[in-house]
């Protein structure tokens, strides 16, 4: 997977801070269709102050779904949430078309840079979107330089 961001990352020439973002999600395991895995499409919004992830989650509620920091600096967003069917309320009702998939288990990870505030992330869940905010540390002072006389 590693190779293929790079090769798009030369292709598109990507911006480093960008790149750092990516980190190989969980891939549809075709074997199982009952539990196939997917990731939750992603849009990474870096302002002076904060990173902002908006995820696309249609029908999963906040309680669905699971925001976690991993090994320090990695972000992971999970549901494990099933997906319901509406049921026909007579005697004989079938579907005539499946396209929905049932189980939705969803896993997406991003490396976060080093300059964020893992004790300040808040996220939130309306109409369909997850909202992730990390908040940024404020940079490191400059030293200063101080002139010495010599006498």
């Amino acid at each position: 997977m590693s190779t293929v961001v790079e090769a798009l990352s030369e292709l598109l020439n990507f911006p480093e801070t960008i790149e750092k973002f990516v980190l190989s999600s969980s891939r549809p395991n075709d074997g199982d269709h009952h539990h196939r895995r997917s990731t939750f499409p992603a849009d990474i919004l870096d302002t002076p102050k904060e990173y902002v992830f908006y995820m696309d989650v249609p029908g999963l509620s906040k309680s669905d779904i699971q925001v976690t920091v991993e090994e320090e600096n990695t972000l992971v967003i999970k549901s494990n949430a099933k997906r319901k069917r509406e049921d026909g309320e007579e005697e004989g009702c079938k579907y005539v078309r499946l396209e929905r998939r049932p189980y939705q288990k969803l896993t997406r990870k991003f490396r976060l840079p080093e300059n964020c505030n893992l004790s300040a992330i808040t996220a939130k869940c309306e109409n369909g979107v997850l909202t992730v905010v990390v908040e940024k540390l404020p940079p490191p002072p400059k030293p200063k330089t101080v002139e010495v006389t010599i006498s």
